[in-house]
């Protein structure tokens, strides 16, 4: 910091030589910007700087003619900000026409939805809900997590404990039974299973109804010859329960994580909506390894691309996203309270937990304790596959055993044991 802070300033020229400015770091960028426009935030310079390929002089000229100096003036803060295109001027390359790749070590942050489907496995909706009813949502589910609590499990082989509390959902009290009886999640029994709330029974049809739109809308725009993924269901989504996530403050998190496909199945679908205060969701690409080992600098191969989500937004988690990226909730350095929560963001996210994927199909290991699903991630060789290892050494305090079997799935995503398709009764 002090090698840039303490050498000889540099006056933007009006005409520039050079449009990305490709001899400069991003920090030296953007204390230039910032020289230039000390009463703009550091985020609104990146977003301008990303907007116009990293070029100082073309995103300064740009920050003069927009409106955020005005803003700034009338409320003291930024608001939010929709596009990067809005920001392009002149001859400066449209994001969405020029792929936006985040590089290694750093963090490519996307505001618009176009940019997000383009370059992550999701999509975004702002405003997705009436404001009513995304605040009515909000309050009920603030006072359920009153009492809800964090989770202690083993990551890594080492035992942590959750930075943040949630809850789960189901539909009705049998499901709240079988849930406590019969599933696992990190080795072991749920004590704590809810019955669904009247909010979140009256929102679930309608992110339903989203959630299937972007499913066909991506398999149409996004996936290779206009058809579902390998293994991807061809059903329709349909949510049967919700985790609900409270983040108490900036410095509450959770680490880089593929959500458990033991229940989902693979190619899962998950909705997941943002209440309260506005957070960052980061996401970055699975990159496999030839060999045994993947260090933490290999892992971070592609960079980190970081998606806002403001509150009353609904994101969707789309086919690719478990098996092929992880995902995490950064501690932030400060957070805009929210009017309603506060410090708070409530995270809901909806589930299509399937029938053929229920524990009793679910292949036991020798400590009588139903398998986890996982799928290969780190070995080229192997990468996509699935299997089913012990579950029990995810509990603090067990070793578990060695149990491991290769998974198989049909084209759409169904079990296959010996050879045959898993058929199952309705209840």
């Amino acid at each position: 910091m002090k090698s840039f802070l303490t050498r000889p300033k540099r006056k933007l020229s009006p005409e520039p030589t050079s449009v990305t400015d490709d001899d400069e770091p991003t920090e030296v960028k953007l204390v230039l910007l910032s020289s230039v426009h000390p009463d703009i935030d550091q985020e609104t310079l990146l977003d301008f700087l990303l907007a116009h390929d990293g070029s100082v002089d073309h995103a300064s000229e740009a920050l003069k003619s927009s409106n955020c100096h005005q803003d700034v003036k009338k409320s003291g803060v930024i608001g939010h900000q929709q596009s990067l295109r809005q920001y392009a001027t002149g001859d400066a390359t449209s994001p969405t026409k020029k792929k936006l790749k985040s590089k290694k070590g750093s963090t490519l942050h996307l505001f618009d939805p176009e940019d997000v489907a383009e370059h992550t496995p999701c999509t975004i909706i702002h405003n997705f809900l009436p404001p009513e009813e995304a605040n009515a949502l909000l309050k009920e589910l603030l006072h359920e997590a009153d009492s809800f609590e964090k989770i202690t499990f083993k990551l890594f082989d080492n035992v942590v404990s959750s930075p943040h509390t949630s809850g789960f959902f189901v539909e009705s009290y049998e499901d709240m039974m079988s849930q406590k009886s019969e599933y696992y999640y990190n080795g072991s029994q749920l004590t704590d299973v809810r019955r669904i709330t009247p909010e979140l029974t009256k929102v679930k049809p309608i992110v339903q109804a989203a959630v299937n739109k972007e499913i066909q809308h991506r398999i149409k725009t996004r996936y290779p010859n206009g058809k579902k993924l390998k293994h991807q269901s061809p059903n329709a989504w349909v949510p049967n329960s919700a985790f609900v996530n409270c983040y108490n403050g900036a410095q509450q998190s959770v680490g880089w994580h593929s959500d458990q496909l033991t229940y989902l199945g693979p190619r899962a679908v998950i909705g997941s909506i943002s209440l309260g205060v506005a957070r960052e969701f980061r996401v970055r690409r699975v990159v496999p390894k030839d060999g045994d080992t993947k260090s933490a600098e290999d892992s971070d191969a592609e960079g980190q691309i970081s998606i806002h989500l403001p509150h009353n937004s609904l994101l969707v988690m789309h086919a690719e996203m478990q098996e092929e990226w992880k995902h995490c909730v950064t501690p932030a350095l400060s957070i805009d309270p929210h009017p309603i929560a506060g410090n708070k963001r409530i995270n809901i996210t909806y589930r299509d937990y399937r029938q053929r994927m229920h524990p009793k199909y679910t292949p036991r290991c020798a400590c009588k304790v139903p398998c986890v699903l996982r799928v290969v991630q780190r070995k080229k060789e192997n990468f996509g596959k699935y299997f089913w290892m012990c579950h029990a050494g995810n509990v603090p305090g067990k070793e578990g055993c060695s149990f491991f079997q290769w998974a198989e799935f049909d084209d759409d995503g169904n079990p296959v044991v010996n050879g045959s398709t898993v058929r199952y009764s309705q209840r």
